[in-house]
């Protein structure tokens, strides 16, 4: 029967901090590491990191059982696009977790997150699809997290927070903790500068900075 193989969609800075993982995870799972490749649509070089790059569809032309593929693109309407690209070619979302990441209780995650380093889910969380939580990120009790959304390193992210979709936070931003019943909100598409300290709710797609937090203007869509 033929081997599944495994892709990290982009092999920029993100993905390369990803692929160790994925390699680790597999290898724990007994499936060797020349079933693990990029995928990458403007690749610099044919292999990086000792892994072979494809384009798209390159991939989904290689011999394989099945095809799985995990996004490590920060930008989550990026994310949304390439994972109905898969989804209509038959390329099936998985999940890369670090091993000493921390899940407590009664946490559920949709498919395609990744969880890098020290990262850490207590209890009574909620999170959508394509989940980011980069290098000591923190989702505290009753958060609910939506699709899209990425965190960058050392994001706080405290009690009683709504995170919708595609929002993305910046490196070391703080929320602070809502209340039950009166959550937190962050609404969709918004950007949360590196460093913002966000202490009351953000409207959809505004970009906040500083400390605390104010509006800077309005996320652009292309």
């Amino acid at each position: 029967m033929m081997q599944p193989l495994y892709a990290i969609y982009g092999a920029s800075g993100f993905g390369r901090e990803v692929m160790p993982l994925a390699r680790e995870q597999l290898a724990g799972a007994g499936i060797p590491a020349d079933r693990l490749v990029f995928i990458d649509d403007n690749p610099v070089a044919p292999v990086v990191n000792g892994q072979k790059i494809m384009h798209y569809g390159e991939f989904l032309a290689a011999a394989a059982g099945e095809r799985y593929a995990v996004l490590a693109i920060a930008d989550g309407g990026v994310r949304e696009r390439l994972a109905a690209r898969c989804a209509l070619d038959g390329v099936r979302p998985w999940m890369v977790r670090a091993a000493n990441v921390v899940v407590l209780d009664d946490v559920e995650m949709g498919v395609g997150g990744i969880l890098c380093p020290f990262v850490t889910l207590t209890s009574n969380i909620r999170i959508g699809c394509s989940f980011h939580a980069n290098l000591y990120s923190y989702v505290a009790h009753d958060c609910l997290i939506g699709d899209y959304v990425t965190f960058a390193p050392g994001v706080k992210c405290n009690g009683n927070i709504v995170v919708e979709d595609h929002v993305y936070i910046g490196t070391g931003a703080v929320i602070k903790q809502g209340k039950p019943g009166q959550p937190l909100v962050i609404g969709k598409g918004a950007v949360i500068g590196m460093g913002a300290v966000v202490t009351k709710d953000v409207p959809p797609g505004v970009v906040v900075v500083g400390n605390p937090a104010r509006p800077m203007g309005r996320v652009e869509r292309c």
